[in-house]
This record gives structure tokens, C-alpha cells and sequence, in this order.
């Protein structure tokens, strides 16, 4: 909790019931109420805040923040109290204007990206290229904070309080450069919305979390509003236009006064930034670049052409919040994969390597298989696995993606969650029907290492960076990235 105290009006804040008081922090889990702080009782996807208004009451808060149906919920544990009451139409908004308030200084350079796919490493690279520049700068993320500060466990987007503070300490710890990720759920939940980025990307976008915006369209809405609602009136857009969703946002936002669209693509003609050649090897690719019209040569130590595009749509983001292109351009080359996407975890003796990936929809999927296919000589081999409690639309068609670009497929588990492991799978099997099912995941890692032959390749695909694998409400040590090495050490008499 903070330690100095401000009035609700300062924090642009105005009660219907009691007085204009000062306050001493801000909360929005009733067990961490102190006397004094003001209790934002939001709306959730299971239960609403304000049922706990009367814990938070009993706790001492000397304030309540909710909307006009938190209200109605909480009049019982309002009547008779003395606290002030403010009551606003959208109160996750509120709160973010008021945390941003509380909070104070935020750095001077903020990006942020969004898309289904991609925005981890885009947001690395964004972060590298300033620090190979010389400038202190950090990500925040799926990986939590990396870079000139760190910090693990985070939601992709935070919520607004620690969001904030979080900001507020990097601006204090002069780190004036910062990108982060936009997650549709964050957008959607107003965790951004007193972040005015500088610049914005856009990926792409494919089915997921149809499980909360319920359809495709709502789902590319929530992620416009980085562009139509949150992005700096004089800021940059960047936009992947060979994405459908993309060429909509593009131009959609082209007529919006101040705002500069940059376009990156690899097969739309009419883009800023486009890749124009490319040449792959084993170990990455040679990329030729047009830019503003101007050609350009890069190197690349990864491995797939999207990396490329990801690599492009960062340099967009830091000439687009005032780096010299040349500069930018000149750095590329020192740009390292994010852990658990494409990461290159082992290699057999054989030569054949086994490549760790996030992947986890049909579209990530097959964009990590197409990516992989121009480095190998023999097989495609893929471990994949659909998570429980999500999107079960998308488990059939990633199965579908698998089987259409990967030769050896084993199917296994992934998170399960609170769903039958064996109900997932069979639904990811109407899409791959020959696909050798082994539920346990450590198992079909090791028959599929045991699988690659010379000039076969392996991806192990769903998890990526992850640490644990969820089943029911208990999270199980497992890391895809250690489990591969361990599967070749053993394999290989190295055990």
C-alpha cells in the first residue's frame, strides 16, 4: 500500500453517497483492504465485486468504487454504512484513470502489441533493438517483465494496480522505454485504458478465446481498441495487412487525423515495410527488405518466416517512436527467439533438432509447421495437445492444421484443466484422425524424439515457456524445453 493519501476527487472520482474523502491506497481484493483505501467492486466473468463490499467495509475501506448494477448488488452492505459511494457506468475504466492518478509517472516510450499470435516476440525484439541501441528498456508480457528489470508472474496484460505501479517503478528506476502486450481480455477489461501508447502493432488474428468474446468479430473489436480508443493522437499504427483482420484495421484507422499506419507485409504489394527476397537455411534466413523504398539486407538467426515479420514489426515500433531507421536496421541481426517460441530445446546426434513452440491454435499451428518446412530435408514430426476449459471450436481444426502440414503427428495432453483429458483429445482427433495418441506428455515427447530420422525435424508444440502442466486444479512441474533435452540425453546414452 502506498504510503501518502489523496482525495477521491483527485483521482477524477465523484461520490453519490457521503463525502469527498481522502483515501489511503487503492484495492480490488477485499482480503487486502486497509483502513482508509477505496475498494473497486468490479464486474467479473464469474461474480461481481460488490459482493464483497461488506467484507470490504468490515476491512475498513473508506470507499467504494463500483458500477449501477454493483450497486444495486451491495445496497444491503451499504445501508447504514458511513463511506463514500462511487458509483460510475464503466468502473474498470474508472479504476485504470484513478491507478494511473495514484501512481503517477509513467516512462516517457510506450508501445504495445496485439494480435492472436506473435506479440511475445514482437514485443522482445521491440525491447532488444533498444537495448542493442543503448537504451534501458523492458517488455511485459506473457513472460512477465524482461529486460533492464524483471519480474516474473503477471498476467499478459496486468490488471490497472499493477500495471501502474509497475510503471511507475520503471519510470523511477530510469528505464524510459517500455513494451508490452495488449491481450483482447485486458482491452475488453480496461486494464490499458489510461496507457496512451505512443505506437501500437497489430499480428493477426485467428480463432481463439471464442470461449469469452463469444464470436470473431467481437473478438477483433476488442483488439481495435487499442487502435481507436487508446493510441496517441499523433502515435503510429503498425499493421500486418496480409492478415484479412489487419487490412480491415488498417484501413479503418487510416483516416484517423494525426495518425501515422504503417504497413508491413510479405506478400501485399502496397506496404512501408515489405518483404521483398528470402533465403533459408538450417540455422535461419537472409531476408531482403524494402522500406520506405529503400532496399535492405538482414540476417536472422531464426528460424521461420514469421519470426521475420516479427522481427520487422518491432523495428516499425521503434522508428515509429523515434529511433533512426538506420539505426534500427543496423541491430537487427543481434535479435535471439523468445523462450518457448521456436526455441531450438535439443538436437540428436543425428542432426535432427527438436524445436519447442507456443503454438496452441490451428492458425499458430500451421504458421509454426509452414515455418519449419523450408529448413527441413525429411520429416515434420509434431507433439500437440489442445488446453481444457477454453475454446472448444478450435480443437478439431487444430488437429486439421497439424495433419495438413506435419508427416508424424502424436496427440497428447496439453492443460487439461477441469476437463477429461480423453474428451479433449477425441475432439482434437475429428481433425487428425490418424494421429498415434499417448496422453502422457513426457511419453509422447520421448517416442516422438525417438521418431526423427536424419533430416527430420520435431516440434513440440502448446506450451511453450511453460513451467507446469495444469490438471484439474493442480499445476504439475513439466517444461517442454527440459523435457525434449532429457528425452535425446536419454536416447542418446546421456542420461
Amino acid at each position: 500500500m502506498a504510503s501518502h493519501t489523496i482525495m477521491l476527487s483527485a483521482l477524477g472520482l465523484t461520490p453519490r453517497v457521503g463525502p469527498d474523502v481522502a483515501i489511503t491506497g487503492l484495492v480490488i481484493d477485499s482480503r487486502k483492504i486497509e483502513k482508509g483505501c477505496l475498494f473497486a467492486a468490479l464486474p467479473g466473468t464469474q461474480v461481481h465485486g460488490a459482493r464483497f463490499v461488506g467484507a470490504a467495509i468490515a476491512g475498513g475501506a473508506g470507499a467504494i468504487l463500483t458500477d449501477r448494477a454493483g450497486a444495486d448488488l451491495a445496497a444491503g452492505a451499504l445501508e447504514g454504512a458511513e463511506i463514500a459511494l462511487v458509483v460510475v457506468e464503466d468502473a474498470r475504466a474508472a479504476l485504470a484513470h484513478a491507478a494511473h492518478l495514484w501512481f503517477g509517472a509513467v516512462p516517457e516510450t510506450v508501445v504495445a502489441v496485439t494480435g492472436t499470435n506473435g506479440k511475445t516476440s514482437v514485443t522482445s525484439f521491440t525491447r532488444q533493438i533498444w537495448e542493442a541501441l543503448g537504451h534501458p528498456a523492458v517488455n511485459i508480457g506473457t513472460t512477465g517483465v524482461e529486460g533492464s528489470h524483471t519480474a516474473p508472474g503477471i498476467h499478459t496484460t496486468p490488471d490497472p494496480l499493477t500495471l501502474h505501479r509497475l510503471l511507475a517503478e520503471l519510470k523511477s528506476a530510469g528505464i524510459d522505454r517500455v513494451a508490452m502486450e495488449a491481450s483482447s481480455h485486458g482491452l475488453d477489461q480496461r486494464r490499458m485504458e489510461a496507457v496512451s501508447p505512443c505506437a501500437a502493432a497489430f499480428t493477426n488474428l485467428t480463432q481463439d478465446h471464442l470461449d469469452y468474446h463469444g464470436t470473431m468479430e467481437a473478438y477483433f473489436e476488442a483488439k481495435a481498441r487499442l487502435f481507436t480508443d487508446l493510441l496517441f493522437d499523433q502515435g503510429a499504427a503498425v499493421i500486418n495487412v496480409d492478415d484479412p483482420y489487419g487490412l480491415r484495421l488498417a484501413q479503418e484507422v487510416a483516416g484517423r487525423d494525426g495518425l501515422e499506419v504503417i504497413r508491413i507485409a510479405q506478400y501485399a504489394q502496397e506496404a512501408e515495410i515489405r518483404i521483398s527476397g528470402r533465403r533459408m537455411d538450417e540455422t535461419g534466413q537472409d531476408v531482403l527488405v524494402t522500406a520506405w523504398g529503400q532496399p535492405r539486407r538482414i540476417r536472422l538467426e531464426l528460424i521461420g518466416a514469421f519470426q521475420a515479420m516479427n522481427v520487422l514489426t518491432a523495428a516499425a515500433l521503434c522508428i515509429a517512436s523515434g529511433e533512426d531507421p538506420d539505426a534500427v536496421f543496423s541491430v537487427l541481426g543481434e535479435m535471439r527467439g523468445v523462450r518457448g517460441r521456436m526455441q531450438l530445446a535439443a538436437r540428436r546426434k543425428n542432426g535432427a533438432p527438436v524445436y519447442v513452440d507456443y503454438s496452441h491454435t490451428p492458425d499458430s499451428i500451421e504458421i509454426a509447421l509452414k515455418a519449419l518446412r523450408p529448413h527441413v530435408l525429411g520429416r515434420l514430426v509434431i507433439v500437440f495437445g489442445a488446453g481444457g476449459d477454453r475454446d472448444r471450436g478450435k480443437r478439431p481444426l487444430m488437429g486439421q492444421a497439424a495433419a495438413q502440414n506435419a508427416d508424424v503427428l502424436f496427440l497428447t495432453d496439453d492443460n487439461p484443466r477441469s476437463e477429461d483429458p480423453a474428451v479433449i483429445r477425441a475432439e482434437v482427433k475429428q481433425g487428425c484422425p490418424d494421429a498415434t495418441e499417448v496422453p502422457d506428455r513426457a511419453e509422447a515427447i520421448l517416442r516422438a524424439v525417438d521418431a526423427l530420422e536424419p533430416g527430420d525435424a520435431l516440434l513440440v508444440a502448446g506450451k511453450g515457456h511453460e513451467t507446469g502442466q495444469i490438471v484439474g486444479d493442480v499445476v504439475y512441474p513439466f517444461d517442454d524445453v527440459e523435457q525434449a533435452s532429457v528425452a535425446v540425453a536419454a536416447l542418446e546414452g546421456r542420461a
